[in-house]
């Protein structure tokens, strides 16, 4: 080999290993030749389409505000989903939409009331195994009540979202504890406690004002009305809350509940008149300052502090027995087909802290994740009412009523003899009216019972009701 072959194969050795570049002595290698024009750059990736989600919600219009707000969290951080919101003002106007033919959200919110429903029509999937492919836990941070309010099939079919338990609200400028303590009179130990029955009697006794025509309260002639204050006596509204086969109004227990609570109820100088009634709803009287207490849930709230030079504050509703209320439960379910992986993505987002702060800052539901709950984005300190922890506390004693309590079926057979339990003048004879109501639900509520109208009492069997000769039966 030549030195110049020699040379050669040396340097492309070089080369090949990426060393400094070298020459031979006998024949230098030109320099390259250099340019001042910069390199165009390579046009970015088009950016990927982004795919659509649409979240059905239900509200007034400042409910459905803060779910706009939430959507706009997301979708700001989010980079291969948009989220679009589609809203109804009612649950039942969502329900008639899609039962219709209206597409179903590929995430919405339902009522409990409507999850049969939408599980026998196959409108939603189970989420045990998306939440867990998620490492998403909700044992600890959801009421298991909740839980089970949307689980059928030993599966959770929805999330419990928002939890609706009534509470007693509380005109604090008619409801003055401080000075009832003066005169003597009974009055709660801790607030966030409660009270007894005979210390809201006294409450409302305090607030019943001639001079200035105000009432004590008023207490809603429907079962749903009752129902907080026969639980709590030790009783229930059903003979059984699972299957349900007959009310249970005439029970002994329920009986001495009724007894303490519709003597209240129908004195004509604490409760709202009939009149009153018809000139405006007990949450009108209430805003006008006029009314004592009046048992409601969150729901009502965000109005009551736009109400000018109104003072109030919540309580738990009142121990007869036991302390408990009752209540309801929201949720969201996820459609099946091809977005339910983006929708459980989201999911995720509306059940965390970050997701749910709009929402629990327009304070009209009780978020159903407990650490939410407990903190100040929800109890809002400085604002109205102070006792905001009142709303978690009768989530924990709350119960869930059989949603057959509010079938129109039943209503319209017992809804004219439930609200004579409340007659203010010539007050009907409680026994007698109960075992009616009782009677006239079990055709209703038991399928293998045959109805016989003698079943019914009638006034004539009634001991304690003299001289009566109508008969009661609607």
């Amino acid at each position: 080999m030549t030195r110049r072959a020699g040379a050669l194969l040396g340097c492309a050795v070089a080369l090949s290993l990426l060393l400094p570049a070298c020459t031979t002595t006998s024949d230098p290698v030109d320099p390259e030749p250099t340019s001042s024009l910069t390199p165009t750059p390579l046009p970015p990736d088009p950016p990927a389409e982004l795919a659509e989600l649409s979240y059905g919600v239900f509200g007034n219009e400042d409910e459905v505000a803060a779910y706009e707000d939430v959507v706009a969290v997301y979708n700001a951080q989010a980079t291969t989903v948009e989220v679009t919101l589609r809203s109804w003002p009612t649950s039942e106007a969502m329900m008639r939409a899609i039962t219709s033919g209206a597409d179903v959200p590929d995430i919405y919110q339902v009522t409990r009331g409507e999850l049969a429903g939408v599980v026998d029509s196959r409108r939603n999937v189970p989420l045990f195994s998306l939440l867990e492919n998620r490492n998403i836990s909700y044992g600890d941070n959801y009421p298991l009540d909740t839980i089970e309010a949307f689980s059928r099939g030993n599966d959770l079919q929805c999330m419990p979202y928002g939890i609706s338990p009534t509470v007693m609200y509380v005109n604090t400028d008619l409801v003055d504890f401080n000075r009832m303590r003066l005169l003597g009179l009974p009055t709660p130990d801790d607030e966030l406690r409660g009270w007894d029955i005979e210390e809201f009697t006294a409450a409302v006794e305090f607030a019943t004002r001639p001079r200035q025509k105000s009432r004590g309260l008023t207490i809603d002639p429907t079962l749903e009305g009752l129902a907080p204050y026969l639980y709590s006596g030790g009783g229930t509204v059903f003979d059984d809350d699972t299957s349900p086969t007959s009310l249970d109004l005439s029970s002994g227990e329920n009986q001495e509940t009724l007894a303490q609570v519709l003597a209240l109820a129908r004195n004509p100088l604490t409760t709202l008149t009939d009149t009153q009634l018809k000139r405006a709803t007990p949450l009108e009287w209430f805003e006008r300052g006029r009314l004592g207490v009046l048992a409601g849930d969150r729901s009502i709230t965000p109005d009551l502090r736009q109400t000018p030079d109104l003072s109030f504050d919540v309580m738990p509703m009142p121990r007869v027995g036991r302390t408990t209320t009752t209540g309801d439960v929201t949720g969201i379910c996820i459609s099946p087909g091809g977005s339910v992986q983006r929708a459980a993505d989201f999911l995720v987002h509306l059940i965390s802290a970050e997701g749910f702060a709009p929402v629990a800052e327009a304070g009209y539901i009780v978020p159903a994740n407990t650490s939410v709950a407990r903190s100040d984005v929800f109890l809002q300190p400085g604002l109205q009412p102070d006792n905001a922890g009142v709303f978690n506390a009768s989530v924990d004693s709350m119960e869930l009523l059989p949603l057959t309590v509010g079938e129109p079926i039943l209503t319209a057979s017992v809804g004219r003899l439930v609200a004579r339990l409340f007659t203010s003048t010539l007050p009907p004879d409680v026994a007698l009216l109960t075992a009616q109501i009782d009677a006239l639900s079990r055709p209703i509520l038991d399928p293998t019972y045959e109805f016989d109208p003698s079943d019914v009492p009638s006034p004539t069997q009634s001991p304690t009701l003299p001289g009566a000769t109508e008969p009661s039966v609607p």
